[in-house]
């Protein structure tokens, strides 16, 4: 194992078609070089077209191996997928910042399948705001902007957490990307590149995020990097599965 490489941890679901979760994260890691590890946080039964079926990891089963992990090597980033409850959430955030306070955190918060299959419910709105608190950024679309932040009006809010609000399900303008930080909001615009839908494009995005966050670029810089390489993600080919390249 390379010396040269920093260490990078995704925490999602594994979809056996490969095209999102851990697989996919994996996948975006080792093109940036960046060394991933991976802990599941469900099991799943989809291919790219459809999901089927989820059997949730047993929470304790994923502290335990966070614990390991991070005793054994120094983390940069980890990026969370799906995970069944903001109980569950707030768990892996805290253990990861007390194991190791500079290890930056990304969650992408996949609420949905795109088939509408509920993976999480956000029950109370207090308990969000104090996670989010612990998370150096956040990738929702616009579907999951409106569940996580109802209230919402651009340019007017103020967020506990950076977020990058994607533009891949803004119908008024495809594809911009709006990034929320403390002090500024950014509009990463399209390139106009011919890019199609892909099945797993958040986790690629937000895995991308964590590589160049983990190679020591700052959130504004890894955001715009993220954006060259899902663009190429989706420009790859014109099916739901798509092919990694820097």
């Amino acid at each position: 194992m390379s010396a040269d490489r920093p260490f990078a941890l995704t925490i999602a679901g594994l979809d056996p078609s490969g095209s999102a979760g851990i697989l996919a994260d994996i996948k975006t890691f080792e093109q940036h070089k960046v060394t991933g590890f991976a802990i599941s946080t469900a099991n799943t039964i989809q291919t790219e077209n459809q999901f089927y079926e989820i059997q949730w990891t047993d929470l304790s089963f994923v502290i335990r191996s966070i614990e390991t992990l991070f005793l054994n090597y120094k983390i940069s980033v980890a990026k969370i997928g799906i995970v069944s409850s903001l109980h569950d959430l707030n768990r892996i955030v805290s253990t990861i910042k007390l194991l190791s306070p500079s290890t930056k955190i990304v969650w992408d918060p996949v609420l949905k399948s795109t088939t509408k299959f509920e993976f999480m419910n956000i029950e109370n709105r207090l308990d969000l705001n104090k996670i989010l608190s612990k998370i150096d950024l956040i990738t929702p679309n616009h579907l999951e902007m409106e569940i996580l932040f109802p209230d919402f009006i651009l340019k007017e809010y103020q967020f506990s957490t950076n977020v990058l609000l994607k533009g891949g399900h803004n119908k008024k303008a495809l594809g911009r990307d709006h990034l929320f930080l403390k002090d500024e909001i950014l509009e990463l615009l399209p390139s106009g590149k011919n890019c199609f839908e892909k099945h797993g494009s958040g986790c690629v995005l937000s895995s991308a995020i964590a590589s160049n966050l983990a190679l020591n670029l700052t959130i504004k810089e890894a955001c715009k990097n993220a954006k060259i390489y899902i663009e190429n993600y989706l420009s790859s080919t014109t099916t739901l599965i798509g092919y990694h390249y820097v």
